[in-house]
């Protein structure tokens, strides 16, 4: 009995100290990849303000091309909705929706992660103009974490993860709109 007492204790005290360690622990991050691309930020914006092009460059869209997709609104104007269902669990369930555009500079969205984890983020493909023939676009992806969950972060190197991704989008957009 005093054992059991024992372990009971020790895990308590584990708890504790994860929840009191979570209260210092940042909830916030914020992962930014930019890269130069020979084209104007017209042409770039005018392609990625249309989300379902996203299947030609982003790795999360190419990792299930059998996944279930769902749209709606009228894609490259603020509200439109793309909403995925993949068995994969990096792909997982969720949705994005374009919330701001702001002409040859920037397109903002709002993506809401279902599944595997529920989650919400706001990402944001930046273009800024560098000589008349070549431009830098940044991909940036900002969320929290809840308390406790955020004790993860400790573990968890969110800007490997997920700029590793945003690098290999970047890459293949650079491809494609050098090819055109």
């Amino acid at each position: 009995m005093q054992i059991l007492l024992y372990i009971l204790a020790v895990l308590a005290g584990i708890i504790a100290l994860v929840l009191i360690v979570a209260l210092f622990i940042k909830k916030d991050y914020l992962v930014v990849r930019t890269i130069p691309i020979s084209a104007t930020p017209p042409s770039i914006f005018n392609y990625i303000k249309f989300l379902k092009n996203q299947d030609n460059y982003s790795k999360w869209a190419m990792m299930d091309p059998n996944m279930k997709k769902e749209f709606s609104g009228t894609d490259a104007e603020i509200g439109f909705v793309s909403a995925w269902d993949s068995p994969i669990k990096n792909v997982g369930k969720g949705q994005q929706k374009i919330t701001k555009l702001i002409p040859n500079k920037s397109v903002e969205l709002e993506i809401q992660f279902i599944r595997p984890f529920p989650g919400l983020a706001n990402a944001v493909f930046q273009i800024d103009e560098i000589n008349a023939t070549e431009s830098k676009v940044s991909w940036s992806l900002q969320s929290s974490m809840k308390y406790p969950t955020n004790f993860m972060l400790l573990f968890m190197n969110m800007d490997k993860m997920i700029g590793n991704d945003l690098e290999i989008g970047l890459n293949n957009l650079k491809q494609l709109m050098e090819s055109k």
